[in-house]
């Protein structure tokens, strides 16, 4: 059975407790981070130790969410070999799989609905990575290093 890290703070805690039984009806095990509550936190909290899992192989993917997406999507990209995608629409959710081999799906719990969620999800999880040209462009995010202006990997 797949694994999936789940992370959310309280802006996205009602999505994340909806999008949670979603993805075990689908037959996924969901390892969730936190938040348990809708109580005020940071989302950094959360979405650190569900990097950590997906880095380490416990989990295969993540999804993480917060209300704009944006402070999950950052915490979790600090993570070396994790590659978040803030997604919005299912063909963002597809493309992260098949062109950025995204490990991380990020939603912005603020700006969609519950029903462009679970479609944004299956999209994400329905995909695969093509590879080919992607693969070239990939392979130029470093691991670990720095990046110079040439894009050549230090």
């Amino acid at each position: 059975m797949t694994k999936i890290a789940m992370a959310s703070d309280h802006a996205a805690y009602e999505l994340k407790e909806i999008i949670k039984p979603y993805l075990r009806e689908k037959g996924y095990e969901v390892v969730d981070f936190g938040t348990n509550s809708a109580d005020s936190c940071d989302y950094a909290d959360y979405g650190h130790p569900a990097a950590l899992a997906v880095e380490n192989g416990e989990c295969a993917f993540g999804v993480g969410m917060c209300g704009s997406g944006n402070g999950m999507q950052i915490t979790l990209n600090k993570h070396q070999g994790i590659r978040a995608a803030l997604c919005w629409l299912p063909e963002l959710g597809a493309l992260a799989r098949q062109h950025n081999d995204a490990n991380f799906l990020v939603l912005p719990a603020r700006f969609i609905s519950v029903d462009d969620a679970k479609r944004i999800v299956d999209a994400y999880l329905g995909a695969a990575f093509e590879g080919g040209r992607h693969a070239r462009r990939v392979a130029k995010i470093p691991v670990n290093g720095g990046v110079t202006v040439e894009g050549e990997v230090m």
